[in-house]
């Protein structure tokens, strides 16, 4: 009988493990549900939690389990308590490196949040992976790029969604606006992760939901878990809306550039669509989130002004990494990716009207 699942919209298959606690994962979850060994992930202290292959695989298999779930995986795993129990385990090293790599928090200028935002977004000095990509990635680099971000934008504005049910008032109406966008008001072709499998699909790649798991590195995987970490912990809400402000208030001129890029290497509006509605939306949604999402929030509870802002400098410490990883890569030579030639990336691209022939041969752009 032939499998009916859709692989655009999930679930995924099972990630390759990459250690001995994601191995016991896996392994575990080809089962039916069951009480895990009590000392499993007990002896957890890896050197750098934000870079350590087998703790950001075991804590997105843990997450992935309140989305989409796994192919072929008993859906009561979900909440399994001594899998629960693991994830803690594993998500303590993962915030308190968070906490460290983002050092001490701002003070609410007199200016309130809004300002106070403003002021962690201007600070941020990470390297511009969006220049980069703009002025003079080739296409087997933005194609590596795109491979990355599948894993967010597959699923796109889904993290964020868990703060719906916890808020109360402006925060939550600023929320909802902000979301209403993001899922293309309910237009199944305006929905941001469609507008993206578009783009995918244009530049010869996988469209599948988690297609490219076991291609990104630990890193790739860290962006993801932050916004999980904080969607499913109530306590975290307020860095949740800090880590959503961090990204709208960051995300009009990258795009742009992302577009102006893509456009450089011949691809047409097909391709650069995601890119270009960007530009636009979030040029509206960053006022909406600092002023009336975070301002809003903390209006109303006032304590929360630390985390807002802890997730907004969280949101860009992690994001730095990020680019940092894929431009040393691409300085030295090599490729991003834990795979650097999955099969997709192999096809042709088609090209717009009017781009050069050498796009279809992955040029390099100097």
């Amino acid at each position: 009988m032939p499998d009916p699942t859709d692989r655009r919209y999930g679930p995924a298959p099972l990630p390759q493990p990459r250690g001995p606690l994601s191995a016991a994962v896996v392994a575990a979850l080809r089962q039916p549900p069951h009480d895990l060994p009590a000392e499993l992930g007990a002896d957890l202290d890896p050197v750098d939690p934000l870079t350590d292959e087998d703790l950001q695989l075991t804590l997105f298999l843990c997450y992935e389990l309140h989305y989409r779930g796994w192919h072929g995986v008993d859906e009561a795993w979900e909440w399994q308590p001594s899998l629960l129990a693991l994830r803690a385990r594993a998500e303590a090293p993962f915030e308190a490196s968070l906490r460290e790599l983002v050092g001490p928090l701002p003070a609410v200028p007199p200016g309130g949040v809004p300002a106070g935002l403003a002021e962690v977004v201007a600070a941020d000095e990470g390297p511009s992976l969006s220049s980069a990509l703009q002025r003079r990635a080739d296409l087997a680099q933005f194609r590596e790029f795109l491979t990355h971000r599948s894993v967010y934008h597959l699923r796109e504005a889904d993290p964020h969604s868990w703060a719906l049910p916890r808020l109360g008032g402006p925060a939550k109406a600023a929320l909802v606006e902000i979301q209403a966008d993001e899922y293309g008001n309910g237009r199944l072709d305006r929905m941001h992760c469609e507008l993206f499998r578009r783009t995918l699909d244009r530049l010869g790649l996988d469209t599948g939901y988690g297609a490219y798991l076991d291609a990104v590195p630990a890193v790739t995987l860290a962006v993801n878990n932050v916004m999980s970490l904080f969607g499913m912990h109530r306590r975290l809400r307020g860095a949740l809306l800090g880590h959503l402000a961090a990204y709208e208030m960051t995300s009009s001129l990258p795009n742009r550039r992302y577009g102006n890029g893509l456009r450089r290497l011949g691809l047409d509006e097909v391709a650069t669509g995601f890119y270009d509605e960007h530009v636009e939306a979030d040029a509206v949604h960053e006022q909406i989130a600092a002023h009336d999402l975070c301002g809003g929030l903390v209006r109303v509870e006032p304590q929360l002004a630390g985390d807002v802002f802890f997730g907004a400098a969280a949101a860009l410490a992690v994001d730095r990494l990020f680019a940092g990883h894929l431009l040393d890569s691409w300085a030295a030579g090599r490729s991003s990716l834990r795979d650097p030639s999955p099969p997709a990336l192999s096809r042709s691209v088609p090209a717009g009207p009017s781009a050069p022939a050498t796009v279809r041969g992955l040029p390099a752009v100097a």
